[in-house]
C-alpha cells in the first residue's frame, strides 16, 4: 500500500491500482491520519476534524465505523501483521514506513541532504535534496477539506520544503552552479520576499556571476522593505554577506573547476551476506582478466534473489583496486511506483560525481556520454549500475577504459550487450540458505532447534534469499513465535506470499514489479500457467492453455524465462519456481474469472486428451516399419506422464469428469506395460472420483469400485487393475462429453 499526500490525496494498492475512498469524511479520517502519521491521534482531535462545527451525540460511534469502513476500503481488515492501522488507548494510529508514504520519503532524503551537506559531501546532498523535491506535486492534502485548526501542521510541511529547497540551493552553490540557479531563485525570491537565507542565495549566485551591483542592489531593497514593515535590519549574516561583496572578499569566489574528490558511492555491504563463494570467484576473476577492453559483468536473476546484494559485496572486495573511485547509480529498471531512469540523467548524476560542474555538462546526451569516456581514460573506477531495465540503458554508460570494471544487475538477461560476461543467480543451497536464516533471525533464536525444521522454513522460502531475510526478519522481532510456529503459517500454500511481508519488504511486491513490466501477451502467459497442475510444461500444452499457436507460445515462455519469472531446467520444458507459481495464481485470481480460467483448463485437457490418445495409438502399434514413431510416442508418454497423472486426478476433483475418464481409459495399458503400479493406483482412483461423480447411482459400478479399493489397500496393484478397467468400461460409455458434465 502507497499513501501520497504531497499534492492531491492518493492510495494505491501493492499493485500500483488507484484505491477508490469514500465519503468525505472517510478521506478527511484518512488525512488526519496520515498528517500525523506513526503518532498517536486522540479521538476528540478526529473528532473535531470530522465534525469542525458541532459533532453529533453519537460521534464516538460513527467514528469508529468510519475507521472499520477505512480498514475495509484500504484492504487491511483482519491484517495483524503489521497492524498498519491500529487502535491507541485514547485514539488510533497509522504505522508507516518510508516505503509507504511519501511525506516520509520526503523528510528521510531531506535529512540524508541535510547531513551529506554538513558532511562535505555535495553532490550526493544535491542528490538527496533533489530527490526529496521531486514528491512534491502541489500543496499538502489539496484536495480535502481539513479543519482549520490543523492548518499549523500544514504550515510546517510547507515550511519544510522550503527549508530543504534552501539546502538544495546551498548544495548548488557548493558544487558551483550558481549560473544554473538565478531563474529558479528570482522566482523564490519573489514569493518569499522576507526570507533572507533564500535572499543571501540569490546575492551570492548574482555576485558569482559577475553581477556584483545587482547583488547590492537586492541587499539595499531587503533592507527598505525589513525596516518598512518590520521595523527591523538585516540579519548579522546577510549584513556581513553585505559587506564581503561590497569588498569583492575571496571567501565568496566560487569553487574552481571539477571537485578533486574521489567518488566512494558503494551501498552498505551487508553484514550477513552468507555463501555464493562460486559466483564471487567468478567476479573475482573477472577482474583479474586483463582485457583489452572494459571488462562487464552482467548479473541476472529472479526477484529477491540476492543481486545487488552479491554485486555490492563483491564490489566492497575489489574496491581497493579502482583507486580512483567507485560510482553506483540505481537506474530504476523495476522501481515501485517510478520509470526506469533515462541514460542521459544517468550521465548527469555520474558527470557530477566526477567533479564536472553543471554547466560544463552538455545537454545532448552523446556528448554527455563522450565527456564521460574522455574523464574515466587511463582510470581505474569500479562502476556499479544497478537494477537496468535493457540493454539501452547501459550503453552509453560504459567506459572506453580498459582499466575500468562494470557490474550490471537486472532481473532479465541482457543478452544483447556486446562482450559482457553474464552470471545467472539461482537460489541458495539449502546448508547457505539455513546460515542465511540463522544470522538474520539471530543465533540465539534458533541455538537448540531441530536442523530439519529450519531446512523446511528455507524450502518453504524456495531458497530465495529475500523470503529468507523476511521470514527470519519476522522471526527476530516476535519473542513468542518458535520457528516451528513460524513453519506452520508458511505450510499454507495460499496465504505463504502474506506471510513473507515484514516493513517495506514483500515477494508480493518484488514480483508485481517483474509482472507489471511484461507485455499483455506475456502476462496472460504467466497467470494461466498457474493453473497447470503438473510440475512443468512445453509449448504445445502452454499453447492450449492459452489459446495460440506453438510458436507464439514458444516466444512468449522464452520472455519469462529472459525475464526470470520462469525456468528452463532442460531445453523445451519449463517450470515455476514454487513463489512465483503462488504469485501467478494470486494475480489470475485477482484479474481473470472463473469462465475464463475454466476455459483455458478445458483447453488444456483436451490438448492433452488428443494427444495421449495419438500417442498410445502410436507406441502400441504392430507396424514393424514404424519403430521410430513408436519411440518418440513412447519417450512422449514417459516425460508427460506426471502432467497427465497430475491433469487427471485435478479433472477429477474439480468439475472435468470425462476429460478423468477419457484419460484414465487412455493411460491405464501404458501403466500396467510400464510396471508403474503406484502410478496406475493414482491414475484409477482419480477415475473412480469421476465416474461416481457421474452414476453415483450404479449398483454394479459401486461394487467394482469397492472391490479395486479393498485390493488397492491390501497393495494386490494387479487385481486392483482389472476391477477398476471393468469399473470404467462400465463408466466411461455412458455418453459423450457434453453429457458427462458434473451434476450442479
Amino acid at each position: 500500500m502507497r499513501f501520497r499526500v504531497l499534492g492531491t490525496l492518493e492510495v494505491r494498492s501493492d499493485n500500483h491500482r488507484v484505491v477508490r475512498l469514500g465519503a468525505a469524511k472517510q478521506r478527511v479520517l484518512l488525512a488526519v491520519l496520515l498528517l500525523h502519521v506513526n503518532r498517536p491521534v486522540p479521538v476528540d482531535q478526529i473528532v473535531e476534524a470530522l465534525w469542525p462545527q458541532r459533532p453529533p451525540r453519537t460521534a464516538a460511534v460513527a467514528l469508529r465505523t468510519y475507521v472499520s469502513a477505512l480498514r475495509q476500503v484500504l484492504g487491511l481488515a483482519g491484517r495483524a501483521d503489521p497492524p498498519l492501522l491500529s487502535t491507541v488507548p485514547g485514539g488510533y494510529q497509522m504505522r508507516l514506513s518510508p516505503a509507504d508514504l511519501d511525506l516520509l520519503t520526503f523528510e528521510e532524503l531531506s535529512d540524508q541532504g541535510r547531513r551529506a551537506l554538513t558532511d562535505g559531501q555535495p553532490v550526493l546532498a544535491s542528490e538527496r535534496l533533489r530527490g526529496a523535491l521531486g514528491l512534491w506535486r502541489g500543496r499538502p492534502f489539496e484536495d480535502v477539506t481539513l479543519d482549520p485548526r490543523l492548518g499549523a501542521e500544514l504550515i510546517r510541511l510547507e515550511e519544510r520544503k522550503l527549508a530543504t529547497q534552501e539546502t538544495w540551493i546551498e548544495s548548488q552553490l557548493a558544487l558551483g552552479h550558481h549560473g544554473d540557479l538565478l531563474a529558479e531563485l528570482g522566482a523564490l525570491v519573489a514569493e518569499q520576499p522576507l526570507r533572507e537565507r533564500l535572499q543571501a542565495h540569490w546575492m551570492l549566485a548574482l555576485y558569482r556571476s559577475g553581477r556584483q551591483a545587482e547583488a547590492l542592489r537586492v541587499y539595499r531593497e531587503l533592507r527598505r522593505t525589513l525596516i518598512r514593515e518590520l521595523g527591523i535590519e538585516p540579519s548579522p549574516p546577510l549584513q556581513r554577506l553585505h559587506h564581503q561583496i561590497l569588498a569583492g572578499h575571496a571567501d565568496l569566489a566560487a569553487p574552481a573547476g571539477p571537485q578533486p574528490a574521489t567518488p566512494r558511492e558503494l551501498p552498505r555491504d551487508i553484514a550477513s551476506f552468507t555463501g555464493r563463494a562460486a559466483e564471487l570467484r567468478f567476479l573475482y576473476g573477472t577482474a583479474d582478466a586483463g582485457d583489452p577492453a572494459p571488462v562487464i559483468a552482467a548479473i541476472d536473476g529472479m526477484a529477491g534473489v540476492g543481486k545487488t546484494t552479491l554485486a555490492v559485496h563483491a564490489a566492497h572486495q575489489l574496491a581497493h583496486r579502482y583507486t580512483d573511485g567507485q560510482l553506483f547509480v540505481d537506474l530504476r529498471g523495476f522501481t515501485r511506483g517510478g520509470s526506469p531512469m533515462d541514460p542521459a540523467d544517468a550521465l548527469d548524476q555520474m558527470l557530477r560525481s566526477l567533479g564536472v560542474p553543471g554547466e560544463r555538462i552538455p545537454h545532448d546526451s552523446d556528448a554527455r556520454a563522450a565527456l564521460y569516456r574522455t574523464l574515466l581514460a587511463g582510470k581505474r573506477v569500479l562502476i556499479l549500475l544497478d537494477n537496468v531495465a535493457e540493454e539501452a540503458q547501459v550503453r552509453p554508460l560504459l567506459p572506453g577504459a580498459p582499466s575500468c570494471l562494470v557490474l550490471v544487475t537486472s532481473r532479465r538477461r541482457l543478452a544483447g550487450l556486446e562482450d559482457v560476461r553474464p552470471l545467472t543467480l539461482d537460489v541458495l543451497p539449502r546448508q547457505d540458505a539455513v546460515t542465511l536464516f540463522a544470522r538474520t533471525a539471530g543465533e540465539q533464536r534458533v541455538s537448540g532447534e531441530p536442523p530439519g525444521q529450519l531446512a523446511e522454513i528455507v524450502e518453504l522460502c524456495g531458497r530465495l534469499p529475500l523470503a529468507i531475510r523476511i521470514a527470519a526478519a519476522r522471526l527476530r522481532v516476535r519473542p513468542g513465535w518458535t520457528p516451528a510456529h513460524l513453519a506452520d503459517r508458511m505450510r499454507d500454500h495460499q496465504h505463504r506470499l502474506g506471510e513473507l511481508e515484514v516493513g517495506h519488504l514483500s515477494i508480493t511486491a518484488a514480483l508485481d514489479l517483474s509482472y507489471h513490466h511484461l507485455t499483455p501477451g506475456q502476462q496472460d502467459m504467466y497467470r494461466l500457467l498457474g493453473l497447470h497442475p503438473g510440475p512443468d510444461i512445453e509449448r504445445y500444452a502452454a499453447a492450449a492453455l492459452v489459446g495460440t499457436t506453438a510458436e507464439h507460445a514458444a516466444r512468449l515462455l522464452d520472455d519469462l524465462v529472459d525475464a526470470h519469472l520462469l525456468q528452463e531446467p532442460a531445453p523445451g520444458r519449463y517450470r515455476f519456481h514454487d513463489l512465483p507459481r503462488a504469485h501467478a495464481t494470486a494475480t489470475l485470481g485477482d484479474e481473470d474469472t472463473d469462465q475464463d480460467r475454466r476455459t483455458a483448463l478445458t483447453r488444456l485437457f483436451d490438448h492433452y486428451i488428443r494427444t495421449a490418445s495419438t500417442a498410445m495409438t502410436t507406441a502400441h502399434a504392430h507396424d514393424s516399419g514404424r519403430a521410430q514413431a513408436r519411440r518418440a510416442a513412447t519417450e512422449w508418454l514417459d516425460a508427460e506422464l506426471i502432467n497427465l497423472l497430475a491433469t487427471a486426478v485435478h479433472a477429477a476433483r474439480h468439475g472435468w469428469p470425462a476429460h478423468a475418464l477419457d484419460l484414465s481409459a487412455t493411460l491405464h495399458r501404458h501403466l500396467h506395460e510400464r510396471a508403474r503400479y503406484s502410478d496406475a493406483r493414482t491414475l484409477h482412483r482419480s477415475a473412480l472420483t469421476a465416474a461416481r461423480a457421474i452414476s453415483i447411482r450404479d449398483r454394479e459400478l459401486a461394487a467394482l469400485c469397492d472391490l479395486g479399493d479393498g485390493h488397492l489397500a491390501q497393495g494386490r496393484f494387479r487385481s486392483a487393475a482389472e476391477y477398476f478397467e471393468r469399473a470404467l468400461m462400465i463408466a466411461h460409455p455412458i455418453g459423450n462429453r457434453d453429457e458427462l458434465s458434473p451434476r450442479q
